[in-house]
């Protein structure tokens, strides 16, 4: 996996993906989970995220995705749709959460 530098409105990350629209990808995994109950791994309470907020602000994306791997603002930087990014996501995360509700039925059964 290659490492992206990813920006958009106030939202700036370096992550780790396949490929730069994995990475606009996961840079909107990580803008929505301020918002909505995404299921994280540090189990964050909507106290521990107002904190956050508080603290940090919230981050704030604008209708383009930048993905660079040479660094913010490199010469390199593909952009894409905000919109279609988290159209993308909205779809594979309810994947997702269709996929684990068939698991949960199927234990229970």
């Amino acid at each position: 996996m290659a490492k992206y530098f990813v920006q958009s409105g106030t939202l700036r990350t370096i992550v780790q993906a396949d490929s730069p629209r994995k990475a606009a990808l996961w840079a909107v995994h990580q803008a929505m989970q301020q918002v909505l109950p995404v299921e994280d791994p540090q189990a964050a309470t909507v106290l521990s995220k107002t904190e956050t907020a508080a603290e940090r602000g919230i981050c704030v994306m604008d209708e383009i995705v930048r993905v660079s791997q040479l660094g913010f603002g490199a010469a390199d930087t593909k952009t894409l749709s905000t919109m279609a990014a988290v159209r993308e996501w909205n779809e594979m995360f309810s994947a997702l959460d269709r996929l684990q509700r068939m698991l949960e039925e199927g234990i229970a059964a």
